[in-house]
C-alpha cells in the first residue's frame, strides 16, 4: 500500500476540522479533511511540547500538546507505539520536537463534534533553526491550499480533474472538493492572518519556551471550557427536547382517554405519527408518570390525573 505523505499543517486549521473519512476494510486509509482542502492521514508538525500526562494508571498510555504559533496539537500514545511512547515520555519539557504522526479522532457522541489529535510515529528533539524552517514552509504551504480553495470557488462545476490541470497533487484536489461540499462560509481571511502572524512571529522577538508553555496552558484551559459548556448546552437541549416530547404524548392522552383512559397501544400508535419511536414513547410515559401526570388504572391503560 502506498505510503501516506506527511502534510505540514499548523495547529489552527488542523483543528479547525471537522470532517473525516472512514477508510473501508483494515488496509484503506482514513482521513481528516481540513476547511481547506488538506486529505490528512498523516503530519509533519514541528514545535514546542509544553507537557505530558499519563492517561492510565499503568503509564502505557500518554497524552501530550505541542503548541505552534497559531495553536496547539493534542498527541496521544499508548503500549502499541511503546518505543514512541518511550521516547516522548523521556522528552524534557519544554523542548522543541519534530513529529511524524497519524490523525486519529474522537466524537465524544453520535452525531457530536469531531475532535482531531495525532498518534505519533516518529518524535525527535529539533533545534529553533529547524522550527523556524518548518514555519516558513508551513506558511507557503498553507498560502497554496489558499489559492487552491480560491481557484475551485471560481469554476462553475468544481472537479478534481480540472483542479489538477491547474498543477494541483491528487490529494489536495480531492480535499477541496470535499471541503467545498461539506464546509460552510469558510473564513480565507483568518488563514491568511494566520499566516501573516507566523511570518511576524519570525522576524520578530521570539517568545522564550516558557511564554510557549503559558500561552499553551491558556488555550488548553479554554478548549476545556468550551468543550464544558457545549456539553452543558447539549444536556440543556435535551432536556428541552425532551419536555417537548413529554407535553407531546400528555397531549394525546388527553384528547384520546375516555372515562376509563386510552390504551397504551393507542398512545403509541397515535404519538408515533409525531416521528416519536416505541423507545421514546415509553421514556416519556415512564416520566410522566414518575411526576404524577398520569397513571395506570388498570394493566394496559394510561389516564391522566
Amino acid at each position: 500500500m502506498k505510503r501516506q505523505p506527511a502534510w505540514r499543517i499548523f495547529a489552527s486549521e488542523f483543528n479547525d476540522s471537522t470532517v473525516e473519512l472512514k477508510g473501508e476494510g483494515e488496509m484503506t486509509p482514513s482521513y481528516v479533511v481540513t476547511p481547506l482542502g488538506a486529505k490528512l492521514n498523516r503530519l509533519f508538525i514541528i514545535g514546542v511540547i509544553t507537557d505530558i500526562e499519563n492517561v492510565s494508571e499503568g503509564g502505557e498510555f500518554v497524552r501530550a500538546h505541542i503548541s505552534d504559533p497559531t495553536g496547539v496539537f493534542t498527541l496521544y500514545s499508548g503500549q502499541y507505539q511503546q518505543e514512541v511512547t518511550d521516547s516522548l515520555s523521556n522528552v524534557e519539557i519544554p523542548s522543541f520536537v519534530a513529529v511524524v504522526g497519524k490523525t486519529r479522532t474522537y466524537t465524544p457522541e453520535e452525531g457530536g463534534d469531531l475532535y482531531a489529535s495525532i498518534r505519533p510515529e516518529q518524535i525527535i528533539e529539533v533545534n529553533a533553526d529547524i522550527r523556524d524552517q518548518w514555519i516558513l514552509e508551513t506558511c507557503i504551504n498553507t498560502k497554496d491550499r489558499i489559492e487552491a480553495f480560491i481557484e475551485a470557488n471560481k469554476m462553475e462545476d468544481p472537479n478534481v480533474r480540472d483542479l489538477k490541470k491547474l498543477g494541483y497533487s491528487t490529494n489536495l484536489a480531492e480535499g477541496l472538493i470535499i471541503a467545498l461540499k461539506r464546509y460552510e462560509n469558510v473564513d480565507l481571511s483568518k488563514y491568511i492572518t494566520l499566516i501573516e502572524e507566523s511570518l511576524e512571529y519570525l522576524i520578530s522577538d521570539r517568545e522564550s519556551l516558557t511564554d510557549f508553555v503559558e500561552k499553551d496552558k491558556k488555550i488548553i484551559k479554554k478548549e476545556e471550557n468550551e468543550l464544558k459548556k457545549k456539553k452543558v448546552d447539549t444536556k440543556t437541549e435535551e432536556k428541552e427536547n425532551f419536555e417537548e416530547v413529554e407535553n407531546i404524548v400528555l397531549k394525546v392522552i388527553k384528547e384520546n382517554e375516555g372515562e376509563e383512559g386510552a390504551s397504551w397501544d393507542s398512545v403509541t400508535k397515535k404519538c408515533g405519527k409525531f416521528g416519536l419511536d416505541d423507545d421514546t414513547i415509553e421514556e416519556a410515559l415512564t416520566s410522566l408518570m414518575d411526576k404524577g401526570l398520569i397513571f395506570e388504572p388498570f394493566l394496559g391503560t394510561i389516564k391522566t390525573t
